[in-house]
């Protein structure tokens, strides 16, 4: 599970995100961000009733979570982030709910920049 400093709680940090923020979509997934004036990046899920049942709306929160929780170190800090569940993830497995936030994560350039060697070392064996 994300720390709790890591985690999207409030409602209104939610609708912030959603007025303020910038958004990039694929068929499973909608990927919304704002920055904040934190030193970490906080996450939150959204998976609409629409989806399913509570037991389907809850493992996909789960996929989802999981997918963000393996890579959150090699995201950017500063910025809150909202993942919206849609229709067609209803039967996704993980590895595809993993390829469309990765994807997503990357359309929206949160990854941290790659820490440049110093120069000379490169070639080194």
């Amino acid at each position: 599970m994300l720390p709790r400093k890591n985690r999207l709680t409030r409602s209104s940090d939610f609708q912030r995100v959603r007025s303020q923020g910038r958004s990039w979509s694929d068929r499973l997934l909608v990927l919304l961000c704002a920055p904040n004036s934190l030193e970490v990046t906080r996450f939150g899920f959204s998976v609409s009733r629409r989806i399913g049942g509570a037991v389907v709306r809850n493992r996909i929160r789960r996929l989802m979570r999981e997918a963000v929780r393996l890579q959150h170190d090699l995201i950017a800090p500063g910025w809150d982030v909202v993942f919206i569940a849609r229709r067609g993830i209803s039967g996704a497995d993980y590895w595809a709910v993993e390829e469309s936030v990765t994807r997503l994560l990357r359309l929206a350039r949160l990854y941290r920049s790659p820490e440049r060697t110093s120069p000379g070392t490169e070639g080194d064996v």
